[in-house]
């Protein structure tokens, strides 16, 4: 693995597992086992890292997410395909919620670059629901699924169960 991909992965953990105002420059160098120097050399700041962290991670959330939809045949089992990939999610091992709504929480608004780049990945799920719903004539639900979607993660999180997501996936249910 080269350098710039370990710092990257190095910079993924610690940023979802700690959160990215937690973790240190200095931790992340001893972890990604690398110089102070090679960490500057391919991200002269912290936040150079850390849109990259929100580019790499929301191009794999997004091919994940679109394998998830790929699968099942009818609009209904898509979308509840969408939340059986939550309920997956969130049984993993350091679990600790949705990575973008993490750092969106973390960040003050002037950091309107990171925004953007997470508004973009959450707009991807919201057209993921409207494409879904449109040949069945019900995209105007989109934004409805998508705000529980949301929810569920930040639900998740805080109580550290599934239960909300088999909640929010039995309303979009109802929905459908």
């Amino acid at each position: 693995m080269d350098t710039r991909t370990r710092i990257v992965e190095t910079a993924a953990k610690l940023f979802y597992t700690q959160g990215y105002n937690s973790t240190g420059i200095n931790q992340l160098i001893k972890e990604a086992g690398v110089a102070k120097a090679s960490l500057y050399q391919h991200f002269p700041s912290k936040e150079d890292l850390l849109v990259e962290y929100v580019r790499v991670t929301a191009i794999n959330t997004n091919k994940i997410l679109d394998e998830v939809i790929a699968k099942p045949k009818t609009a209904q089992d898509k979308v509840l395909a969408m939340f059986d990939f939550l309920i997956a999610f969130s049984k993993q091992t350091g679990y600790n919620g949705c990575n973008f709504l993490n750092v969106a929480a973390e960040l003050p608004q002037e950091h309107e670059d990171v925004k953007g780049m997470i508004k973009t990945q959450k707009n991807h799920i919201r057209n993921l629901f409207a494409n879904i719903l449109k040949p069945i004539g019900k995209e105007k639900l989109a934004d409805e699924l998508y705000v529980l979607f949301d929810a569920a993660l930040v639900t998740s999180k805080v109580y550290g169960a599934d239960w909300p997501i088999e909640t929010t996936k039995t309303i979009a249910q109802k929905l459908l």
